[in-house]
């Protein structure tokens, strides 16, 4: 038995009560659910959050550049950039040097089709997990958007 002084060094009752540990319980759940789903077209988590963002990136402006793709997707610039190289190999994706460092991204219709088998596949997983919230689906979202803006 494990002689740690629980009441010292946590105010939480127990791990149940923890919102870090209880979100990172359902992260997981969630996106083990989401990567089993996206192997079957052969993409990753991480490949087809960059992918779905630069589609939609693209629908709203015609140049969309590597930095502002990390941005948007809160990743990393050197993960971002090591996906993003995987997806230009696969023919889903082009980057042109525009000006100095910096890479403009193109989705090619290889990878437009990759996103539009992708998109139903998610959502359809994303309705599954999330139905037992009900009509708490809408705040469930607002939490998450306030958090998602929490920098």
């Amino acid at each position: 038995m494990s002689n740690i002084h629980w009441e010292k060094i946590t105010h939480f009752e127990g791990p149940e009560y923890s919102p870090g540990f209880l979100l990172w319980q359902v992260s997981t759940k969630w996106r083990r659910q989401i990567e089993a789903a996206l192997a079957q077209i052969g993409l990753t988590h991480p490949q087809f959050v960059l992918l779905a963002s630069l589609c939609w990136l693209g629908s709203k402006s015609s140049d969309t550049s590597q930095v502002e793709l990390a941005r948007h997707c809160k990743t990393d610039i050197t993960m971002t950039s090591q996906v993003l190289r995987t997806l230009e190999k696969k023919g889903y994706v082009h980057r042109q040097l525009k000006d100095g460092r910096t890479k403009s991204l193109t989705v090619t219709e290889k990878g437009v089709g990759m996103i539009e088998k992708g998109i139903p596949l998610v959502e359809s997983i994303d309705q599954q997990f999330f139905e037992r919230l009900d009509t708490r689906f809408r705040k469930f979202v607002e939490i998450l958007q306030a958090l998602a803006l929490n920098d």
